[in-house]
């Protein structure tokens, strides 16, 4: 039998997948972030991001990724709308 070069702790397609959105959400929270105008507001928001980010990164259950992506998405786009009635 073939020994697999892959390493023991490899991430499935589906986890691969899911971990890239996550990626993909992350990256564009912090972009959008930028664009706030008041330094405090961006500091904290992104704290905050990094934070929820960082404490949620060991979960594992795929019904909870899924749930706290859709939160991230939600999120993100609340902070879009909120920029464009602000004018930024």
């Amino acid at each position: 039998m073939a020994v697999s070069r892959l390493p023991t702790a490899a991430l499935s397609l589906k986890q691969f997948l899911q971990r890239q959105k996550v990626l993909g959400i992350y990256r564009d929270l912090l972009r959008t972030i930028r664009k706030i105008p008041t330094e405090s507001d961006r500091r904290y928001l992104g704290d905050w991001a990094r934070e929820e980010f960082k404490r949620n990164k060991s979960e594992t259950d795929q019904d909870v990724i899924r749930m706290m992506i859709t939160q991230a998405n939600n999120h993100l786009e609340d902070l879009r709308r909120s920029l464009a009635l602000a004018g930024c």
